[in-house]
């Protein structure tokens, strides 16, 4: 077995990242569960100084206009494939810690997976910016949670260190966009490799007891993501 606890780096943010979210919980449930679940967030400046003085880098660097273009093309192709609902949003000066650290609050109350449901939801189904404080609260308040602590949660110091802490961790995992799947030295990076990270975890038997056969069917469809010109390359 691969040495290390599986991981999903997803990202609020990208498409293909939700709709790896989407297809790892409803067609791969127990992989779901075996995996630990990795938040993936544009630094701000704060961010990149305290991550910079912890010798890490962050790895992104910014898409073209023309794959911009491509994302909307490809994106719209496969929710249509999936009849999935979608609704663009606009993001309007976006601060990626503030939708991201907020995880990190829902997920030491145990409503990690929950948050991220309603985040992905309230971004891509309804197509409201995520990174507006307001609408992080009325997440904590749809989940029964403080919805100041989750709104604020990238004013918070402690959460501030958590979260360079995990980008980190993205260095040292060498993680270049999202979704990305890692177990060990393995790594997946893709929507279109899900299937490929579900097949090598149930080969391994992680968790130790085994788990049932792949689902037969088409895998999943759609592109790489986030970095140099490749397709999917929102980050």
């Amino acid at each position: 077995m691969a040495r290390g606890a599986p991981r999903f780096y997803f990202s609020l943010r990208s498409p293909y990242s939700w709709l790896a979210y989407r297809e790892l919980t409803e067609r791969h449930p127990d992989v779901a569960a075996a995996v630990e679940w990795r938040p993936f967030f544009e630094p701000d400046a704060t961010s990149e100084r305290l991550l910079t003085e912890r010798g890490g880098s962050f790895p992104y660097t910014p898409m073209s206009r023309a794959k911009h273009l491509y994302i909307l093309q490809d994106i719209g192709r496969i929710t249509k494939e999936r009849d999935v609902p979608l609704n663009w949003p606009v993001d309007r000066d976006p601060v990626w810690e503030i939708p991201h650290l907020a995880y990190l609050v829902a997920d030491r109350e145990g409503l990690g997976q929950q948050y991220i449901a309603a985040a992905y939801r309230t971004r891509w189904e309804e197509g409201r910016d995520i990174c507006d404080r307001d609408v992080v609260a009325g997440l904590g308040t749809e989940l029964g949670l403080d919805p100041r602590e989750l709104a604020d949660a990238a004013d918070d110091p402690a959460l501030r260190e958590e979260g360079v802490r995990l980008l980190l961790d993205i260095c040292k995992d060498g993680v270049f966009g999202v979704p990305f799947f890692v177990h060990g030295f393995t790594r997946f990076w893709g929507l279109d490799r899900l299937p490929g990270f579900v097949g090598h975890l149930r080969e391994r038997a992680v968790p130790a007891a085994a788990m049932p056969a792949p689902e037969s069917g088409p895998v999943g469809l759609g592109s790489r993501t986030t970095d140099d010109g490749h397709a999917g390359g929102c980050g």
